[in-house]
């Protein structure tokens, strides 16, 4: 029987909805998802079957305008995702597009689109997401704007969170897959090391936490991990942040925070891998961890020079 196997990259602007779409594609968690903008530093694939086709998602980091290192980096994967895959899929906040034409986000998903159009023989289908409650008198003109891009295969409307109009994404990428062997064992559902998604996993929960209160650079590094005889995993991970104002919000007052964030990881983890986990937690202050060579290897990203 014949096996089909290929890329599909999802792009767009930050928060969007890319990591929600990518869960729901697959069928469990395999990126995180947080309210706070360009969540998503590095690709997650995860990892789909749709009969005897094996679909392998991207999660890319959002695309906008870069002003940092870390930024520079993190657009440069979505991009470098996007160019390696078989297929694209451009995610857009619809309800952010109709209430502000000028938006932050509408913004870069004009940059995006212009990327798009480099006339490589690429298929690609446009996603329109967040439509829960919204008019179709709002959304037919959104659809015929982009149609007339001349871009893009097809458009769907769907709702990443609820899951509304998931399964029509999943057919048309599947139909759009090479002839070619399965890269993965079919009961697999992501490519990504267990220490990273544990870090990942943490890093979710102190967004969830401190959405409010903690700057974007924060950063979650899984140090140790230890198997244990009894079958357990004791994880040790080290929370890096750029000043002491900022260790002590994560740590709260006497400790109550990154307990909490603590137990909400701890948690998580145990139903992804499955097993009991001894999850603990420090807090180190390191002013310039976003410029260490070695974080970015550690997530995946190329290293920019300035």
């Amino acid at each position: 029987m014949t096996t089909r196997c290929g890329f599909a990259a999802i792009i767009g602007a930050p928060n969007a909805g890319k990591s929600t779409l990518i869960n729901a594609l697959v069928g469990s968690k395999v990126a995180i998802v947080s309210p706070k903008v360009q969540t998503t530093r590095m690709p997650v694939r995860g990892i789909a079957m749709a009969g005897q086709t094996q679909i392998v998602f991207v999660d890319t980091p959002g695309i906008f305008r870069p002003r940092r290192r870390l930024d520079r980096a993190m657009v440069s994967s979505a991009w470098g995702g996007a160019e390696d895959a078989d297929a694209v899929l451009l995610i857009v906040d619809a309800a952010d597009l109709v209430a502000d034409a000028n938006s932050p986000g509408a913004r870069d998903t004009r940059g995006i689109l212009e990327g798009l159009k480099d006339g490589k023989a690429k298929k690609k289908a446009l996603i329109l997401n967040k439509i829960d409650g919204m008019k179709r008198t709002d959304l037919l003109p959104l659809v015929e704007r982009f149609h007339a891009e001349g871009v893009f295969e097809d458009v769907f409307l769907i709702s990443a969170l609820k899951g509304e109009g998931v399964a029509d994404v999943a057919a048309w990428v599947a139909s759009r897959m090479p002839e070619g062997p399965w890269l993965y064992p079919e009961d697999q559902a992501a490519d990504i090391p267990s220490r990273l998604l544990a870090a990942e996993v943490t890093r979710e929960k102190i967004y969830l936490r401190l959405h409010d209160e903690l700057p974007y650079s924060s950063a979650v590094e899984t140090e140790k991990w230890e198997e244990r005889r009894d079958g357990s995993v004791k994880i040790d991970q080290v929370i890096y942040v750029q000043r002491d104002g900022q260790k002590a919000i994560v740590l709260g007052k006497k400790g109550a925070t990154i307990k909490t964030i603590g137990e909400l990881a701890r948690t998580e983890l145990e139903t992804l891998f499955g097993r009991r986990v001894h999850l603990f937690l420090f807090v180190k202050v390191r002013e310039d961890w976003d410029n260490n060579s070695e974080h970015y290897k550690e997530i995946g990203l190329d290293f920019p020079n300035e």
